[in-house]
């Protein structure tokens, strides 16, 4: 069914694209801003900017019109900004929200509905958006124009999880403002939409979302590094852990954590609570565990490489297999692999760098030219083409080590066949 109303859509990324193709399949029209002109260019040409197979399909058969033009927005009904909200020095960076929102403002007219999915610490749409909003358009707020933060939630590469079916929680400035908000999202997500009693309330549950999984991993990772030095598998007690049905999540130990959520959003939060008063303790160490990581996946590596007596006076030869912070995808944001490339050269290591949805980033041709003679492969990233390497195909090429830095192999497998393993608690 054709509704007759216009979205605008404001950052066409791994967010805003899926959304936007998710708007016009439900029967919007829909106006996709982007700054970058080059990915503007090849959405209008039916082209992905972003590798994913069912966005290719999506892009190629339901063509949006995208545009650099933020004039464009005189003619939506509903904007819906969708920009990163990044963190730098461990600090929030909302120039990109404020900056989508001045140019909001320079196009507001009556009767429009503005939403924010864009992560953001409580407190920032009724202090800074909403103010950057009324002030440059001279309209207001719940009167004039229309506000709702709606939290997004997409898990890039997820076969089952996609943002047409994930449940969302929405808050709204006032009473209409939630409703409109509603019943948008009511139109085009196959899931409960949970109205939320304020915007603030809204803005916290993503945060909380992603700070509880932080703290949860960085749990595993902290077990990890202990039972490596007790001679015992953690990935196994976990797992055992996991037959309890009720009271446990089970959480896995890593090389580090990547992507736009877990390790940024809580920043958000410890910025936030310290302007009014609060330290969170727990947060702060939870992010020390975490970033960690990668350090400790560099020394399980230098590990290996003395005790398999590699290091004889010339540099190791590693490579590093994954780029993008999960299987499957080429989002490389946050990714821990940068920080482990970083920590091998700055030890001498001459490494390779291979990705096989990251092709711009590798300095080795293909996975065979990657692991050739190499003294030890790091995989970071647990891509379904890498873990069908087997021990004889490091064998064959020479290599002497496998850390494993996301715990996919068989330990036992490798290990039977003289290849030293290392994992991540194991």
């Amino acid at each position: 069914m054709k509704h007759k109303k216009v979205v605008a859509i404001i950052g066409l990324g791994y967010v805003g694209l899926p959304l936007a193709l998710l708007a016009k399949q439900k029967g919007y029209e829909v106006i996709g801003i982007d700054k970058d002109s080059q990915k503007v260019k090849k959405i209008n040409s039916g082209i992905s900017p972003i590798y994913d197979k069912k966005l290719i399909m999506q892009v190629k058969n339901h063509s949006i019109y995208a545009t650099t033009k933020f004039s464009e927005l005189v003619n939506a009904d509903i904007i819906v900004i969708c920009v990163p909200t990044p963190v730098k020095g461990k600090t929030p960076d909302l120039n990109p929200v404020k900056n989508a929102s001045i140019q909001i403002a320079k196009h507001l007219k009556k009767g429009q509905l503005v939403l924010l999915e864009s992560t953001v610490n409580p407190g920032v749409c009724e202090e800074i958006v909403i103010p950057i909003l009324e002030k440059q358009s001279k309209l207001i707020c719940g009167k004039d124009f229309h506000f709702a933060h709606c939290p997004e939630r997409i898990n890039p590469g997820d076969t089952k999880w996609h943002v047409g079916n994930i449940p969302r929680v929405v808050g709204g400035y006032s009473v209409k403002c939630l409703s409109l908000a509603y019943k948008f999202y009511s139109s085009i997500i196959d899931a409960p939409i949970k109205k939320m009693e304020s915007v603030k309330e809204a803005e916290s549950v993503k945060i909380v979302e992603n700070c509880f999984r932080d703290v949860n991993i960085a749990f595993v990772n902290e077990l990890a590094q202990s039972f490596s030095k007790l001679g015992i598998d953690v990935v196994n007690v976990i797992q055992g852990a996991a037959t309890k049905p009720f009271a446990f999540m089970p959480h896995f130990p890593s090389r580090g954590v990547g992507g736009h959520c877990i390790p940024v959003d809580p920043y958000y939060l410890i910025f936030y609570a310290k302007k009014h008063g609060f330290k969170h303790k727990l947060l702060k160490e939870v992010r020390r565990i975490n970033s960690q990581m990668p350090h400790y996946t560099v020394d399980r590596t230098y590990e290996a490489l003395n005790e398999a007596k590699v290091i004889n006076g010339s540099p190791p030869k590693i490579a590093v297999l994954g780029l993008s912070y999960k299987k499957n995808i080429d989002d490389t944001r946050e990714s821990p692999s940068y920080e482990i490339i970083k920590l091998l050269k700055q030890k001498g290591a001459e490494v390779r760098i291979y990705d096989p949805y990251v092709k711009d980033k590798n300095n080795a041709k293909n996975l065979s030219e990657a692991i050739d003679n190499a003294d030890a492969v790091i995989v970071a990233t647990a891509h379904s083409k890498f873990r069908k390497i087997t021990p004889q195909t490091l064998k064959k090429a020479g290599v002497k080590i496998l850390v494993d830095g996301e715990n996919a192999f068989d330990k036992k497998a490798f290990s039977s066949l003289g290849i030293l393993y290392k994992g991540i608690g194991r």
